[in-house]
């Protein structure tokens, strides 16, 4: 399947490279970050990415480049996720009213004007388990109830990244809106218990480097994203220290899938053999990421990137069954 998308806020591009993986083509990629737009261009052949802030884009801007970018009356899809800090739980401080949430409803708003001009095929919306607490309630159901509104048939799915055969425990919020047909087939994840550890995605690997100021790519042999911050802190004398549960400290294990992949200011996880924090490069292949793929810019802008990153399988598993529904329909 050939369908063109629109992605919004791809980053470093987790979805677009699960959808391309199945056949989807990405025809205009947007970010507000220029690091991911980088990283973006980098990866994909072709690629399409531009740095936007959508805000101040704002709809009819986004229209005027979807015009530059697609036929009209085409079927597309669209597909992103919209920045999650605002409804994560790991934010002890968020409110409803927090100015990121207007993103959400940024999104569902282009959808809505988008419709009127385009034959757009299905939507996919990521998100934080977060989105669905009670204080955020009322965004959620409007986003919900805008979808049912547009005449597209919605499910709701929490899924796992691991179950998808990623080497990591990452929960998330899959929106999926498909344009109704007379006969419409419900969207399905069953069966899914394929689980990875973290020793069979990254065992074996040399030392990454050290940061230090004016470090160039080329002066990281391995792998361009395999660096980290040096251990400078006295826990790593003392490895006991490590707790699972210590957002700033907490240490994998080689036998089990690693916990989320959503770090903060300095709670990269401590690799398992406790010596020192995971490498950049080492997060990308918890994530599913190919071992070829390189983040662009800089260490803080790398965490960032790979911390927002819908895993690609579980990307390509959701791509894979929409797919299904909308040949069978």
């Amino acid at each position: 399947m050939s369908l063109n998308l629109l992605s919004l806020f791809c980053g470093a591009g987790g979805l677009d490279l699960g959808f391309t993986n199945q056949g989807f083509n990405v025809n205009l990629a947007i970010d507000l970050s220029q690091a991911a737009i980088d990283t973006h261009r980098a990866n994909f052949y072709g690629s399409n990415a531009q740095t936007h802030d959508l805000l101040e884009l704002g709809i009819p801007g986004l229209l005027a480049l979807c015009k530059e970018n697609f036929d009209i009356d085409e079927p597309i899809g669209i597909i992103g996720g919209p920045p999650c800090q605002g409804f994560s739980r790991g934010n002890i401080g968020s409110s409803k009213d927090d100015p990121r949430n207007q993103l959400a409803l940024f999104y569902i708003q282009a959808i809505s004007a988008l419709k009127k001009t385009f034959n757009i095929e299905f939507i996919v919306f990521e998100n934080v388990l977060g989105i669905r607490d009670k204080k955020h309630q009322d965004i959620y159901n409007e986003i919900i109830d805008s979808l049912n509104n547009l005449s597209f048939e919605v499910s709701e799915n929490e899924l796992n990244a691991a179950n998808f055969g990623v080497p990591q425990i990452r929960k998330r919020i899959i929106i999926i809106a498909i344009k109704k047909r007379e006969s419409s087939n419900k969207i399905s994840f069953s069966n899914l218990t394929t689980h990875k550890t973290v020793k069979e995605a990254i065992s074996g690997l040399p030392e990454p480097i050290f940061y230090e100021k004016g470090i160039l790519p080329s002066d990281i042999p391995y792998h361009p994203n395999h660096w980290t911050m040096k251990p400078k802190s006295k826990k790593f004398l003392d490895t006991a220290s490590f707790h699972n549960k210590n957002r700033s400290f907490r240490a994998i294990s080689w036998d089990k899938p690693s916990p989320t992949v959503a770090y903060g200011n300095r709670e990269i996880h401590v690799h398992p053999d406790k010596k020192r924090r995971l490498s950049i490069h080492e997060s990308l292949l918890l994530q599913g990421f190919p071992k070829d793929f390189v983040l662009s810019g800089t260490l803080s802008q790398q965490v960032t990137q790979v911390s927002n990153a819908v895993p690609p399988p579980m990307a390509e598993g959701i791509a894979k069954e929409i797919k299904r529904v909308i040949r069978r329909a």
